[in-house]
């Protein structure tokens, strides 16, 4: 078992820059997650803790070495890719063995170690078959095995349920966060689906432009966002954003007025809300009104999408809601409830 930590760490391609000075700590143990969008730096930086790509600046150490020189081999960690990477004309059985083989492993400990390997992602009674026999999910938990029956000091996972539908997604989701549990294996994990990062991680690293944006709990990055990109990033829907302007504690934009917030700020800003932080009002003027866009039943809520402020915001309404296309629709908002970001920079306005 290992640390993980980043100093400085870069990696710039010409006039290019795919991360920019990254200073991280990964505890022992942890379950740490980089999320973002496409081409924010998370897959490079882990490409560089693997040693898949060599970093301009910085240094990358795992547990108490330096492992910038270190080819992939014997940094003692263990990747699962999105595509799998099995080996099509070998079985289940020898595809989770390979590993031992590559390492000459003693042949006598090498069955014991792959039987176990594949009991923890329930592989017992397909260990015969070749991966063409095989559904996504089945394949991902022999890459899965693979892994594990390396016991390496860090576990890297890039992407690795892209592949599978929905319903796989979750009950895959639910078996890492068992087997990490149980293995209890520093494990770096690269997504950019927001769910499985709230779902997975101890922490979260929000990555944009190939800076950190916000590491913290998921609990922290919901619910203090430390800017517009991560309010925007993170939740589903995500943060409800208002541009406009506070005077006198009083913020106002286009069919938005809410009184009681911070009067010591003034002037422009954006306010931020989530969905279900508010509520309908039976007031034909609340804090926010304006003509409903969408109607949308989810099963247990109804989202309600009004145009308002410039553009569209969102509150959570009861299952048994109705409501047409252009009907007035009050929304009740208050401000303990609501975030305040700088108008320019769009950084959080108060402490984390």
């Amino acid at each position: 078992m290992a640390t993980v930590e980043l100093k400085g760490v870069s990696k710039r391609w010409g006039k290019h820059t795919g991360v920019d000075k990254i200073d991280l700590k990964i505890a022992d143990h942890e379950f740490m997650v980089f999320l973002g969008p496409s081409g924010c730096g998370k897959t490079t930086t882990m490409r560089m803790i693997a040693g898949l790509e060599d970093p301009t600046d910085g240094q990358i150490l795992i547990g108490d070495r330096v492992v910038n020189k270190l080819e992939p081999k014997d940094r003692d960690i263990a990747m699962v890719f999105q595509n799998y990477g099995l080996y099509p004309n070998l079985s289940v059985y020898e595809n989770i063995r390979f590993p031992l083989r590559v390492r000459k492993i003693d042949p006598p400990n090498q069955r014991s170690k792959v039987l176990k390997a594949a009991s923890m992602v329930e592989l017992g009674d397909l260990l015969e078959r070749r991966p063409r026999e095989l559904s996504g999910g089945q394949r991902q938990r022999v890459a899965l095995a693979r892994a594990i029956v390396r016991q390496p000091s860090v576990f890297l996972m890039d992407e690795p349920l892209s592949n599978l539908d929905a319903k796989l997604r979750i009950s895959t989701r639910a078996q890492l966060k068992n087997l990490h549990h149980e293995l209890k294996t520093t494990t770096i994990y690269v997504t950019h689906d927001q769910v499985e990062a709230m779902t997975l991680a101890d922490r979260v690293v929000v990555m944009s432009k190939g800076e950190i944006q916000q590491l913290g709990t998921p609990s922290e990055i919901y619910d203090r966002p430390a800017n517009i990109f991560v309010a925007g990033f993170i939740g589903s829907p995500a943060m409800n954003l208002l541009k406009g302007e506070i005077s006198n504690g009083v913020f106002r934009c286009e069919n938005v007025s809410i009184p009681d917030l911070e009067s010591k700020i003034s002037g422009p800003v954006t306010l931020g809300y989530r969905a279900e932080d508010a509520d309908l009002s039976r007031v034909k003027k609340a804090e926010i009104s304006g003509p409903a866009y969408s109607v949308e039943l989810l099963g247990d809520v109804t989202m309600v999408t009004i145009r308002a402020g410039g553009g569209f915001v969102t509150v959570r309404a009861p299952k048994d809601f109705r409501a047409n296309i252009g009907d007035a629709i009050s929304i009740k908002i208050e401000a303990k409830n609501c975030h305040l970001f700088e108008h320019q920079t769009g950084q959080r306005i108060g402490a984390l």
